[in-house]
């Protein structure tokens, strides 16, 4: 468990192709059944200090466990840290994810620590932010409000991954 961020509930890849990447993680894996936006909405979005309301990114989860797995691909050249990661010339494990429900008092300490925002924003299921930090590939971290609605949906994520047969592996919503 992190100190400042409590336990890691989730890891997120960013990746080039999604669809590949949930038929990868469901067949050779064996983890699914994934739950799939193909257009993730934010009614606010910002990077580096700056809003942005045209981002097009995608997003799938599942779980194996109590951690979940997160796949990003974003489809349009609006700057975030998830372009930045693929400009860079990475695909794969780019941040891991706490839920914490006291999520203003540890944004607020996260600060006060050092850390800096690379971009946050608020998405269907509530607010989220990442911090700039990343010692090496795949630490960057991501705080996600645990709310009712995130909570709900995460939930049932979790649930249905639990004895998974393998059929219907990509749910989309």
């Amino acid at each position: 468990m992190s100190r400042l961020f409590g336990p890691l509930r989730q890891m997120g890849y960013v990746v080039r192709d999604i669809e590949k990447a949930m038929h990868h993680w469901s067949t050779v894996c064996g983890i699914g059944p994934w739950y799939y936006f193909e257009k993730n909405t934010f009614t606010k979005f910002v990077y580096d200090g700056k809003e942005y309301n045209d981002v097009h990114m995608s997003a799938a989860f599942a779980n194996s466990g109590e951690v979940q797995v997160e796949l990003i691909q974003q489809k349009c050249d609006t700057p975030s840290m998830w372009r930045d990661f693929i400009q860079s010339g990475r695909e794969g494990l780019q941040h891991w994810s706490s839920w914490p429900e006291n999520y203003d008092e540890l944004y607020e300490r996260a600060l006060a620590n050092g850390y800096t925002v690379g971009h946050e924003g608020i998405g269907g299921r509530g607010r989220f932010v990442y911090f700039k930090q990343e010692g090496h590939t795949g630490t960057i971290i991501e705080m996600s409000h645990l709310n009712p609605t995130r909570k709900q949906f995460f939930d049932m994520v979790r649930d249905a991954g639990q004895n998974w047969d393998g059929r219907d592996p990509i749910r989309r919503l």
